[in-house]
């Protein structure tokens, strides 16, 4: 995997107009936005950016307008706020075709260290197909490009990719290089003992990601909805538990390649189990507790047991890397959580590297409170899982090399 990216570090961006991709793709309320994570993490490049005397022109995607310039996912919002968290103004370029006579005009009166924004990509249709003719609108603006959207790596759009290539300076921003080195190191170059933890609902979303992470990591765990296919590959009763009956040889494979490997792969040895499914997902819900050789028929297992917990957090003990990539049960529902919160509580209290795959394993580790003692949560739960998969994330290959 070439990782060795030119990023802002390696370049001088003074009296040069620097188009900066970042990920404000953020949750809206009433135009209000509810959770600013995402700006205050791209706060540093674009400081840097600034200090550097560049004329910074910020862009991205919010949500899916699907190619048109509809009011409700404008970035004004996020100009608004950006404004506030640094202390500048950040000029709003409100053309609905996103590269127009607004962003021109703010471009072509900037002075070094001035920060402008462009509406959202997203308005324009060709922006998802890395169409030619908004990367060549993008590319004009600018003499220097920084990709600093790692949530949207792992796709070809134009103004990721498509613009990289028209413009002769591109290189990564500080977000982007902190997700290349953790889960680019960790996957690649890990320090050993090196667990992974594969949770969330399908086996499907998580096919090649257990088979690249059985070569890689010394220990595989598996917990969530997509451990019951392979509980029933091993022959259990799952009752009414998810499963998906077309992987149940694939989940053979996995387990048999596990032991040609010589690597363990952990499974639930308990299950929490309920009637029906909540609904709402967290409404109150009755639980028991079976080994996982004696689940019965009519009950659906929502979460690891007691004892696969204790299991678990015991073979992250021993981790000097330990990846996580989503969750042990129906985390939404408190009384589901146990299994998730013991992961968690077990990566908070190592001194291992411990990286959260973005995703509803960030969410979890976040609402739980244990957001900061974990080294790295990934900021992009496709773009993460597909980097876990060993697969080239175009965002990043379209970058200059060292």
């Amino acid at each position: 995997m070439g990782l060795n990216k030119k990023s802002v570090d390696d370049i001088n961006v003074k009296g040069l107009r620097v188009l900066c991709r970042c990920d404000f793709n953020v949750p809206l309320k009433e135009g209000k936005i509810t959770d600013e994570n995402r700006l205050v993490a791209a706060l540093p490049t674009i400081k840097k950016l600034i200090a550097d005397g560049g004329k910074v022109i910020l862009c991205s995607h919010l949500g899916k307008p699907k190619g048109v310039a509809d009011p409700k996912f404008s970035l004004a919002p996020v100009a608004e706020r950006l404004s506030e968290l640094l202390g500048q103004e950040v000029k709003f370029a409100a053309d609905p075709e996103v590269v127009g006579p607004n962003a021109k005009a703010a471009v072509e009166a900037m002075k070094d260290g001035d920060v402008v924004l462009l509406e959202n990509t997203r308005y324009r249709a060709e922006e998802t197909k890395n169409g030619e003719a908004f990367s060549k609108d993008l590319a004009s603006l600018c003499d220097v490009f920084v990709n600093d959207a790692f949530g949207t790596a792992h796709r070809a759009h134009c103004s990721n990719v498509g613009v990289a290539s028209l413009v002769p300076v591109a290189v990564v921003g500080y977000l982007m290089q902190k997700e290349i080195d953790f889960l680019g190191n960790a996957v690649e170059n890990p320090v050993r003992p090196f667990v992974a933890i594969l949770g969330g609902a399908k086996v499907a979303d998580k096919l090649n990601v257990i088979s690249n992470l059985l070569e890689k990591c010394d220990t595989l765990i598996i917990g969530g909805g997509m451990a019951y296919t392979f509980l029933k590959a091993q022959g259990y009763e799952i009752g009414k538990s998810l499963v998906d009956d077309t992987k149940i040889d694939y989940c053979k494979e996995m387990m048999e390649k596990a032991e040609k490997l010589g690597k363990k792969l952990l499974l639930p040895v308990d299950s929490v189990t309920i009637a029906d499914f909540p609904s709402p997902i967290d409404a109150p819900v009755e639980v028991e507790i079976y080994d996982v050789e004696n689940m019965p028929a009519d009950r659906e297992g929502c979460d690891i047991g007691p004892k696969t917990a204790a299991m678990y957090a015991e073979a992250v003990k021993t981790a000097k890397t330990v990846v996580w990539n989503g969750p042990m049960g129906v985390f939404e529902n408190p009384t589901l959580a146990a299994g998730t919160i013991a992961v968690a509580k077990a990566l908070a209290e190592t001194d291992a590297t411990t990286i959260i795959g973005g995703g509803d394993s960030a969410a979890a580790v976040n609402q739980l409170g244990f957001g900061d003692k974990m080294s790295h949560i990934s900021t992009g739960g496709g773009a993460s899982l597909e980097f876990l998969e060993g697969k080239e994330l175009p965002g990043v290959a379209a970058m200059n090399d060292k």
